[in-house]
This record gives structure tokens, C-alpha cells and sequence, in this order.
């Protein structure tokens, strides 16, 4: 009953994002993409030549002027006046009449097969029943223009390969494997029935499925980070401190030790990639700094010192603009809604001093069981412009958020530059109606607004005629 009551209380959360209450949903926001939308990838197309496009590089904050972007293969050839003068065998060309064209989107904190079950059936059903799931979500997420997700928990590998083999239509997805936790820590959903676990032992639904995985002492540590290794993991994922809807851990507590922390980071060092850990509290963000972790999920908490101490190990912080009525779900005199209020009371302060310290700062949205709120994806990624200018918005979700993605070094799935346009880079591209860069909310309407959808150098949308 512990587990379910906790559980339920995280889908409740997250579906008040979209309650008739929240303002700024719409009928026509909420509609399902086109009917003609791929499920899977379309055939690749020898080169797509993007005629009088002005470019937002992903990098510099203005557009540049018109010009052509010419595309071979998966990769961006050039970028200037083309004298391709009748379409080439094998290619498309896209006259995008002024439009701008930018990078494809970038979501550091995904959980892709999370985003569409309700909790329900996330505890009830099959593997197969909730992967297909994740594949119609997954298709939908490109459509959003989200080219690349990394998924920060979750037995994604599976939905990864359909879509690397094109079976799927989907963003890139950087998998974290299951979220590694401590017995009693944030990802531990287990009843106190259930206890004692035995050590070494995957006995819960959520560690059988992948999803989670529990670490009490260094040596399980090493074993559950290496699990993850072996299935494919491009960065590892541990639970440092407490969360909001945790069953068991209050959001002050600090939950793996020192040298459990410093047995995950070597042995995802080991392995050329990164650790990233969920931490709200300065207590739980410096322990797991001084452990060698390279980036803080979350954040909310953090205080001055906390800040400077980020700047000073130049530690990535993963922060997501979460919206104010998730609170509503709570019955105002509960644990979890103070919990909740605590840590969205610190967003604000978070970013400022993420400003003010010049952290390097990625954007993601962690939406959990609904997809009415994932459907707001970009509409979280334009609420930045509380602390950032549209400019800077857009600049994390593209080349900054990139540069995360390639601290996972030999373990990157994607080897290559993503989130800009430039010559060799990835061909991950957007065509606009409009200029984002002077009016942001251009990206919340992307049925209407993103004309063309391009990744891995594959058409997956063309409006243009």
C-alpha cells in the first residue's frame, strides 16, 4: 500500500499539469500530430538542399542572413549560396521562402518510457505493452522537434535500438539504464513488507523491468553502474538525495555515502562516460561534487556556497523549469506538498545563481505518466525566458545541452556535433515559421510552426509545398 499510495501520488502530480485549471493548455495545443506523421524513419534521402533560409546556428544569438544549407548523407556539406541548379538523383529540395532554420531540440531529462503511462498501468503491465507505448510517444516527441532526448531513468535500451534501426520513429535517445538508488532512497518504491531485501538481489517489479536498481555498499555500486554499462549506458544515473514523492526519504537526507558515490563515478570513469546524480539540498549536492560527480540533476535547493562550489569544480547542473500547478495534485496539508512547495520555491533562486556563478546550465523537462503534459514540452522550454533571454533559451536546448551530452565520451552512441549548423554537424534540423529568437513562443505551437523536421538526415515532416 506504500508503494501505491506514493505512486499514485506522482501520476496526480503530474496530470495537474494538465487539468481544465491550467490556462495555458488549448484545444488545438493539445491535438495529436498529423495522421501522415512517420512511425517509422522514412527512407534517406540522398541530400535535401534548404533553399533562402535564415539560420540560427544553435551557437550566436542573432539569425544570419538567407543563404542554402545543403545536407548529404546525415551530415550538414555546406552552408552558403548553392549552385545546385535541378534536384540531384536521390535529392529533395526545400525552398524555405525566408523561414528559419535551426537545430533540432534537445531534452537532457527525459524518461521516455514514463512520459505516456498512467501509473496504473506503468505497475501492471507487460515490458512489450509499455515499450510500444513508448514508441508512439516517442514518435511524438520528434514531431515537437525534440531530435535528442537523454533519458535519465529507464529501460529505454530497447526503444533506442528500434529507433537507431529505423523500425521507430524517435529522437536520439542517451540512456542511463536504470535509476540506481539506496534502500529506503528516492526510486525506492517498495513497501516495508517487503523488506529485507537480500543484497545482490533484484527482487521489485521496478529492478526486474530495469528501471531501478538498489545499492547498499560500495561493491553493489560497482555492480549495478557496470549492470548498466553492459546494456548500453552513455552516462550513469544515481539518487544522491531525497525527492518529493518519495515513500521513505525525506528531501533533507543524504542517502549513498562518499565511497559508495566514488565507486559509481570510477567506475563510469572507467568506462570514459560521467555520473549524474538527483540532488536537491546543498548537503546532498556537495557530497556527491566531492565524490567526482560531473553534473546535478535538479538543483532547486542549492545555496550560495553550493553555487560557487559548481563554478569552481565546473560541475554541470541539469535543472528543469517545472511548472507551478504540479502542486495542485497535493492536499495542501501533506508531507509531499510541502516537499513540493520547498523545491519549486528554490527554482527561482537556482537560476539566478546559475546566472549569476555562470554555471553551465542544461535544460530538460522531467515529465513523468502524462502525456498532456508532455505535450507542453516546448512550452516548458520557452517558460525559461523568466531568467533567460529567447536567445539564451534556445542556445541551452541546442549547442549548450550537446556539450553535455558529450561528456559521455566513447560511450556516446552518436559520435558527431549535434545542437548546431555547421559544416560536418549532425543533420538535426527544424524549418520555422517565424523567428524564435524574437518570439519564443513560435516553439510551443509546433504542429503549426516547425514546417520541416529533419534527423539523421531523414524527412520525418514537410509541410512545404
Amino acid at each position: 500500500m506504500a508503494m501505491l499510495r506514493t505512486t499514485v501520488l506522482v501520476a496526480v502530480l503530474c496530470a495537474a499539469a494538465c487539468s481544465e485549471k491550467t490556462p495555458q493548455l488549448t484545444t488545438r495545443d493539445m491535438a495529436s500530430p498529423p495522421a501522415d506523421a512517420p512511425r517509422s524513419a522514412p527512407p534517406a534521402a540522398t541530400s535535401v538542399l534548404f533553399r533562402n533560409v535564415r539560420i540560427f546556428n544553435g551557437v550566436d544569438p542573432k539569425l544570419q542572413a538567407a543563404t542554402d544549407v545543403l545536407v548529404r548523407g546525415n551530415r550538414i556539406a555546406s552552408i552558403g549560396s548553392s549552385d545546385v541548379t535541378a534536384a540531384e538523383p536521390g535529392m529533395t529540395i526545400i525552398d524555405g521562402g525566408g523561414r528559419t532554420l535551426m537545430p533540432g531540440l534537445i531534452d537532457m531529462h527525459w524518461h521516455a518510457l514514463a512520459v505516456r503511462p498512467s501509473i496504473a498501468v506503468a505497475l501492471q503491465a507487460s515490458t512489450g505493452y509499455l515499450n510500444l507505448m513508448a514508441g508512439a510517444e516517442a514518435s511524438d516527441t520528434l514531431q515537437r522537434g525534440f531530435t535528442t532526448v537523454r533519458d535519465v531513468g529507464g529501460a529505454s535500451f530497447g526503444l533506442k535500438r528500434a529507433i537507431d534501426e529505423g523500425w521507430q520513429a524517435g529522437p536520439r535517445i542517451y540512456p542511463s539504464g536504470a535509476i540506481i538508488s539506496v534502500t529506503g532512497g528516492h526510486g525506492d518504491f517498495r513497501s516495508p513488507e517487503e523488506l529485507p531485501r537480500r543484497l545482490g538481489a533484484a527482487d521489485s517489479r521496478m529492478e526486474t523491468m530495469g528501471d531501478t536498481a538498489i545499492a547498499d555498499t560500495p561493491d553493489e555500486v560497482r555492480t549495478r553502474v557496470r549492470e548498466q554499462l553492459m546494456r548500453g549506458a552513455s552516462q550513469i544515473k544515481l539518487t544522491a538525495g531525497g525527492g518529493v514523492s518519495s515513500p521513505h526519504s525525506p528531501l533533507d537526507v543524504v542517502t549513498f555515502t562518499s565511497d559508495e558515490l566514488r565507486a559509481a563515478v570510477l567506475g563510469a570513469n572507467n568506462w570514459g562516460t560521467y555520473v549524474t546524480t538527483h540532488a536537491y539540498t546543498p548537503e546532498a549536492i556537495r557530497q556527491a561534487v566531492e565524490a567526482g560527480v560531473q553534473c546535478i540533476e535538479h538543483g532547486n535547493l542549492m545555496d550560495e556556497p553550493t553555487a560557487q562550489l559548481l563554478a569552481n569544480r565546473n560541475v554541470w547542473l541539469s535543472i528543469q523549469p517545472l511548472p507551478e500547478e504540479l502542486l495542485r495534485a497535493f492536499p495542501p496539508d501533506s508531507e509531499e506538498y510541502a516537499k513540493g512547495r520547498e523545491v519549486l520555491s528554490g527554482t527561482d533562486r537556482a537560476y539566478r545563481l546559475a546566472k549569476q556563478y555562470k554555471l553551465k546550465t542544461a535544460f530538460g523537462t522531467d515529465v513523468l505518466f502524462s502525456a498532456a503534459l508532455a505535450q507542453r514540452q516546448g512550452e516548458l522550454l520557452a517558460s525559461l525566458t523568466k531568467w533567460y533571454t529567447p536567445a539564451e533559451a534556445l542556445i541551452m536546448a541546442t549547442s549548450t545541452n550537446a556539450q553535455l551530452l558529450a561528456l559521455s565520451g566513447k560511450r556516446n552512441p552518436y559520435p558527431g556535433r549535434l545542437g548546431v549548423i555547421e559544416p560536418g554537424a549532425m543533420a538535426d534540423l527544424l524549418l520555422v515559421e517565424g523567428d524564435p529568437l524574437s518570439d519564443i513562443r513560435i516553439i510551443t505551437r509546433p504542429q503549426q510552426n516547425f514546417r520541416v523536421i529533419v534527423k539523421d538526415g531523414r524527412i520525418y515532416k514537410n509541410t512545404i509545398k
